[in-house]
């Protein structure tokens, strides 16, 4: 009786450190995933919760807008519009 709990035991212990990896593994991949994402980098993006993207609204920020045919990259604003910013923050 004693080494029938003792090999359930190993058995449901292998089981959850099988799982956990198996679990990091996926997580991982998702992460991976997720980080393909565009928008940020945008210069359609908003960043304003209630309309994310001026021309993607739907698609801005899921894993739809990966591959986005109207990315635009973000420029650099001139050097005079950085000073204007900073007197309104």
């Amino acid at each position: 009786m004693t080494i029938f709990l003792a090999c359930c035991a190993w058995v449901m212990t292998i089981g959850a450190c099988v799982s956990a990896i198996l679990s990091i593994e996926k997580a991982s991949d998702r992460i991976k995933t997720l980080h393909q994402i565009p928008c940020s980098g945008c210069a359609f993006f908003t960043n304003d919760y209630r309309l994310k993207c001026t021309v993607n609204p739907i698609n801005a920020c899921t894993e739809a807008a990966i591959g986005c045919r109207d990315f635009e990259p973000r420029t650099q604003p001139c050097h005079a519009c950085r000073q204007c910013q900073h007197k309104f923050e």
